[in-house]
């Protein structure tokens, strides 16, 4: 499973909602580290365009909505994040592109490794050799 999405459960009463994350529940990996994309400016703004070695990821538009363009070396997909109540999982090793960001948007994401700029490919090019070595 390369990429997929999430129906996330929401518990609210009359004072508002919650969504929480949980390792093995919810969310495919434990959580190392979290993260999120706001104030992009412009509606040609791509924020991604790389893949990751170890990271996994779990995407949640928390306000707004936005695009992702998801490349797993032998299938591009496009999947629009426009509810927070639908999280979606890339696996490592996964091309995304994050882009279209409406006005408001807040993009979420939770990730199972710590920042390391080794692990990260960010030349498409690269990408395609590497990923072709790894099928």
């Amino acid at each position: 499973m390369k990429y997929q999405l999430i129906s996330l459960v929401s518990h609210g009463d009359e004072r508002g909602s919650l969504i929480s994350f949980e390792a093995g529940i919810n969310c495919p990996f434990d959580v190392k580290r979290c993260f999120y994309i706001y104030d992009t400016k412009g509606g040609n703004v791509i924020r991604g365009a790389h893949a990751n070695r170890r990271s996994k990821f779990l995407l949640v538009v928390i306000n707004g909505s936005c695009r992702v363009k998801i490349d797993t070396g032998t299938k591009i997909d496009d999947v629009l994040l426009n509810n927070p109540m639908t999280a979606l999982y890339l696996d490592k090793m996964v091309w995304k592109e994050m882009y279209e960001f409406s006005h408001n948007a807040v993009l979420m994401v939770l990730s199972n490794e710590l920042y390391d700029e080794t692990e990260y490919i960010r030349n498409y090019e690269e990408y395609k050799k590497e990923i072709s070595g790894n099928r």
